[in-house]
């Protein structure tokens, strides 16, 4: 029987920080080999990128091919002078697994191993393993779901391991996340002397009333979705002279948006906004923005309801479903298949003694034992 606490403290302690493997997939690889999965490791380099490693490991030929993706990389630890125990040591106290990855998500990862031991699919489970969703996100799963697209393999179903509960394991499904956009607004004015501000621009006051216009609310929220959020992180004028008037000021801000929106038109009410302001005060404004993800939804319907019974038997209540939070590789397996998310609690997350409730890792993967059983004997359409 596979141990699902032995595998997580074996694969926390490797430091797998990215883009560093440092032989967390090696460890999977053997475990799955041995289970009769067959396994591709992927290793994709995108210019002015480091390399990344993967593994794509599929037991079973036939359709449905149910797949659990996640990630073996990490963030960095820090000051390891703020963790109770080595943050790569996978200690465990008081029925508590502490280590960098334990919530985020090598833990999950164990979990569902531990759920295939000796399970005979009517038809194909698979896993899709990335070193790179705490990255740059570019030489990961974008780049094996292509590789899978080129070699004829198509996922029918996706389960993403993310730490989304937040009490207990299975407690929460995520079926969609909010979109994504990163702002950089940069206002030129024309410099001056402050005794004579009506030869000058300045960029202050318009980066002001364009800040002003655009934190009105975006929408108050959808039947699955919070409201958007639009966010202000930084304003820099970076002027040390007290009586020169600057020729340019900057701002960043982010968008979280919902189904009421896409990128396209939130890119327009942006520029809209910017030209408005623009003409009333006589200052050059831009804007450029970065996509960091879009907005997706898995409707509820067949594969939702699925999942959500076979949490509510594996531990005696249904889940809630939700949309909140960052983004996730499902930003990309949605274009792809069904996908949703189910893990462990995420509270400490990305924090100084990372840890879960060892008792957790064992119910999640009870949780995902079900769901197994669940999906093939009544594959969802």
């Amino acid at each position: 029987m596979i141990d699902p606490i032995a595998l997580a403290q074996d694969l926390i302690r490797c430091p797998s920080v990215t883009p560093d493997d440092a032989g967390a997939l090696a460890i999977l690889e053997h475990v799955l080999v041995g289970m009769g999965f067959t396994c591709h490791r992927l290793r994709f380099e995108a210019p002015g990128t480091a390399p990344i490693e993967n593994l794509y490991a599929r037991l079973g030929t036939n359709a449905p091919n149910f797949c659990f993706a996640g990630h073996t990389d990490v963030v960095p630890p820090g000051d390891a002078k703020l963790w109770r125990y080595p943050p790569f040591a996978a200690e465990i106290k008081d029925g508590v697994l502490y280590g960098r990855g334990a919530a985020d998500m090598k833990s999950a990862i164990a979990a569902f191993v531990a759920a295939l031991d000796g399970f005979q699919p009517k038809g194909s489970i698979s896993l899709l393993i990335t070193g790179d969703e705490e990255g740059p996100g570019v030489n990961g799963t974008q780049a094996v779901l292509r590789w899978l697209d080129e070699h004829g393999e198509k996922i029918d179903h996706c389960l993403v391991g993310e730490p989304t509960a937040t009490a207990a394991a299975g407690d929460t499904i995520k079926i969609g996340r909010r979109g994504s956009i990163n702002t950089t607004v940069t206002v030129t004015g024309r410099q001056g002397h402050v005794g004579y501000p009506h030869k000058a621009i300045n960029p202050i006051p318009a980066l002001a009333k364009l800040i002003d216009r655009l934190s009105t609310p975006l929408d108050d929220g959808t039947a699955h979705f919070d409201p958007s959020t639009l966010a202000f992180t930084t304003v820099d004028v970076g002027n040390k002279a007290s009586n020169v008037i600057p020729a340019e000021a900057r701002a960043h801000f982010n968008i979280r948006f919902n189904d009421r929106h896409s990128a396209d038109s939130l890119k327009t009410h942006i520029a809209k906004a910017a030209e408005e302001v623009s003409r009333e005060t006589g200052a050059e404004i831009t804007c450029e923005s970065i996509v960091g993800g879009h907005v997706f939804l898995t409707e509820p319907g067949t594969f939702v309801t699925l999942l959500s019974d076979a949490i509510a038997r594996a531990i005696g209540t249904a889940p809630e479903l939700s949309t909140t939070g960052g983004t996730s590789d499902a930003r990309f397996i949605k274009d792809h298949c069904p996908v949703a998310e189910i893990g462990l609690p995420g509270g400490t997350m990305h924090m100084a003694d990372e840890c879960v409730v060892v008792a957790e890792i064992q119910s999640l993967a009870r949780i995902y034992r079900e769901i197994l059983k669940a999906y093939f004997a009544n594959p969802p359409k």
